[in-house]
C-alpha cells in the first residue's frame, strides 16, 4: 500500500474570499500580525501496489481529473 498527501491550493493571482474571511476573524480574535492567508485542501489517498512511479502517475490523473481545479488551482503530491 502506497499513501500519498495531495496538497491544493489556489494559484497566485486567484481571489481567495475564503482566506480573507478567515484573515479577518483571526485579527478578531486577537492574532495580530497575520496577513495573506490563503485557504487550500488536503487530501490522503491510500493506493494499493508497491510501484511509487505508477501511484504517483495514478495520483496525478485523480488530480487533473477530480480533485484539483488546474485552471484556478496548483497541487502537489507527497508519497509515503
Amino acid at each position: 500500500m502506497i499513501k500519498a498527501r495531495v496538497t491544493v491550493t489556489l494559484k497566485n493571482g486567484v481571489l481567495d474570499p475564503q482566506g480573507k474571511a478567515i484573515e479577518g476573524a483571526l485579527g478578531a480574535l486577537g492574532f495580530d500580525g497575520v496577513g495573506h492567508v490563503r485557504q487550500g485542501k488536503v487530501f490522503d489517498v491510500e493506493v494499493e501496489g508497491t510501484d511509487k512511479a505508477k501511484a504517483e502517475g495514478d495520483i496525478k490523473a485523480m488530480c487533473e481529473k477530480l480533485l484539483a481545479n488546474t485552471v484556478i488551482e496548483n497541487y502537489t503530491i507527497s508519497l509515503d
